[in-house]
C-alpha cells in the first residue's frame, strides 16, 4: 500500500467504524515505505526495500477490551477485523484500570515530511555508502555501515470523534570504522528528517579520524576522571532518566524522584542549575509526531527547569485518580547546552577522559538511575590541554542523575536519535575496571 494521505486514511477509518457494534471503538491505521542499504569490510552486503502497512483495531464493551490487527485493506476484510475485535473483547476480563476513549483533540503542527527524504533511490544509497568506503579503503581501514530511509504516516480515529493523522520521513546512518590491526574504532551516527542534510563522507571521516587516533591504546588504572562526553556517549543514560520520570512509579516510591518518606521531588532542585530538559514535538531540529499512542496531545513539556524538577509524565487512568492534566510521556528531548566545543573543554583539562561512544548499558539500580556499560570506539586520555594518547576502555557505574550534578561545563546540543544532547564535561565519573571492547 502506498502512504496514504489525510482524506485517503480518514476514509478508510471512518469505513472501519461503521461496521463496529461495540460500545466504543478504536482503529489505529499505519504505514511505511523504506530503503536500506548494509556494508562491512568495505563492501555492500545487503540492499533492500519494503512497503508496509497495519491496521489495529480496538473494541471495547465496559472495561473489556478485546484488539485484532490485519494488512489487508478490502472491504470483507476491514469487518472481519472489527468482528474478531468485539469477539476478544466479549471474552476478555475487565480491566480495573480501563479508562474511556479520548474525544476530539486539538493538535500542533510539526514539520517532519520532506519529499527528498521520502523519494530516496538505490542509487542515492549506494553512493552514500560508497562516500564512506572509498575514504576508509584509501586509509587501509575497514568500514562497517547502515544506512536506511523511510517516509511514514501514523492515523488514528474512534467512536468518540477522535481523529489524528501525522506524516514523517527520516533518514539514519552510522557507521564503525576500524583499523586493520584490530586495536583502533571509530564511530559516527546522524539522522535527520530532511536528507539534504546528511553527509556520509563527513561523517565517515569522524569515524576514521578517531579510528586512526585511537590505535595501541595504553591501560591506565581504574577510578574516577573528569570525562568530556560526546552526545553517542550519554545519550543513552540521559534517555534512560527521561523515560523514568513517570508519575505513577514516583508516587509509589519506585523511582528516582521519590523521597524516602513519601512525596516526590517535583518543585526541588535535584541537578545543576545549568540542566534545563524539554520536549517540543513542533521543535524545527527534532520534529516528531504531535500525539500520543492514546490519542493524547504531545505539547511544549519543561521537565526539568534550571535544575528543578518541573513535571512528570502521567497515563489517565493514573492522572485521574490523583486530579491532575495527563501528560505523556515525551516523543522527543532537548537538553539545553552552552557555547563551549569539545575542543574548548579538552584546552580547560587539566587531567582527565574524552569518551567517544557508550554501549551495553545496564541498569544496577533503578531507584538511584545507577547504570553500568562500557566505554567504545574511541577513548582518550588528556593532560594538560591536549589529548595523549589512546586508552583502553573501561567498564563504568554511574548514574545521570549524579552526572548532571557534577557538571563542569556544556556544549551545543547535536541531533542524535531525534533528540538534541550537548556534549558534556563532567567530574568524578567512575570507572570500576578495564574492559576488552575496541
Amino acid at each position: 500500500m502506498a502512504l496514504l494521505t489525510k482524506d485517503e486514511a480518514r476514509r478508510i477509518l471512518e469505513k472501519i467504524l461503521s461496521y463496529s457494534k461495540a460500545e466504543e471503538c478504536e482503529a489505529n491505521l499505519n504505514g511505511n515505505v523504506s530503503g536500506n542499504i548494509r556494508y562491512a569490510r568495505n563492501t555492500v552486503t545487503t540492499s533492500g526495500a519494503q512497503n508496509d502497512a497495519t491496521l489495529v483495531v480496538q473494541s471495547s464493551y465496559g472495561k473489556k477490551t478485546g484488539t485484532a490487527t490485519i494488512n489487508e485493506f478490502d472491504d470483507a476484510s476491514l469487518e472481519k477485523a472489527v468482528r474478531r475485535s468485539e469477539e476478544l473483547a466479549k471474552l476478555a476480563p475487565e480491566n480495573p484500570e480501563y479508562v474511556n476513549f479520548l474525544g476530539p483533540q486539538q493538535y500542533l503542527e510539526s514539520m517532519a515530511y520532506f519529499e527528498a527524504t521520502a523519494s530516496l533511490t538505490p542509487e542515492y544509497r549506494a553512493q552514500a555508502a560508497a562516500n564512506s568506503i572509498k575514504p576508509s579503503r584509501a586509509k587501509n581501514l575497514t568500514a562497517a555501515g547502515f544506512l536506511q530511509n523511510n517516509a511514514g504516516f501514523q492515523s488514528k480515529m474512534n467512536s468518540k470523534g477522535l481523529f489524528a493523522y501525522y506524516r514523517a520521513t527520516g533518514v539514519d546512518f552510522s557507521v564503525t570504522i576500524r583499523t586493520n590491526d584490530g586495536t583502533g574504532s571509530g564511530y559516527a551516527t546522524r539522522d535527520y528528517n530532511d536528507v539534504a542534510k546528511l553527509d556520509t563522507g563527513a561523517a565517515s571521516q569522524i569515524a576514521i579520524e578517531k579510528a586512526e587516533l585511537s590505535k595501541n591504546p595504553v591501560a591506565i588504572e581504574p577510578g574516577k576522571y573528569t570525562v568530556i562526553l560526546e552526545p553517542a556517549a550519554s545519550f543513552e543514560l540521559l534517555r534512560n532518566m527521561m523515560f523514568n520520570m513517570d508519575a505513577r512509579q514516583t508516587d509509589e516510591g519506585r523511582a528516582f524522584l521519590a523521597k524516602a518518606g513519601g512525596g516526590t521531588k517535583v518543585g526541588e532542585k535535584s541537578f545543576d542549575e545549568r540542566v534545563t530538559i524539554y520536549s517540543d514535538p513542533a521543535h524545527p531540529e527534532v520534529p516528531t509526531v504531535t500525539w500520543s499512542g492514546d490519542g493524547r496531545p504531545q505539547e511544549r513539556i519543561v521537565w526539568i527547569e534550571k535544575g528543578v524538577v518541573k513535571n512528570l509524565f502521567y497515563s489517565r487512568y493514573w492522572a485521574q485518580k490523583k486530579g491532575v492534566k495527563a501528560i505523556p510521556p515525551p516523543s522527543n528531548g532537548v537538553l539545553e547546552g552552552g557555547n563551549a566545543s569539545v575542543e574548548d573543554m579538552i584546552r580547560a583539562t587539566t587531567k582527565g577522559i574524552l569518551v567517544s561512544r557508550t554501549w551495553y548499558i545496564r541498569t544496577v539500580d533503578p531507584q538511584t538511575l545507577l547504570y553500568t556499560g562500557l566505554t567504545r570506539d574511541g577513548l582518550f586520555y588528556i593532560e594538560n590541554g591536549k589529548i595523549k594518547h589512546a586508552i583502553k576502555n573501561f567498564r563504568f557505574n554511574e548514574s545521570p542523575v549524579i552526572m548532571l550534578n557534577n557538571l563542569e561545563a556544556l556544549g551545543k546540543p547535536q541531533r542524535i536519535s531525534g533528540n538534541l544532547v550537548p556534549p558534556m564535561m563532567i567530574r568524578d565519573f567512575t570507572f570500576t575496571s578495564l574492559s576488552d571492547a575496541v
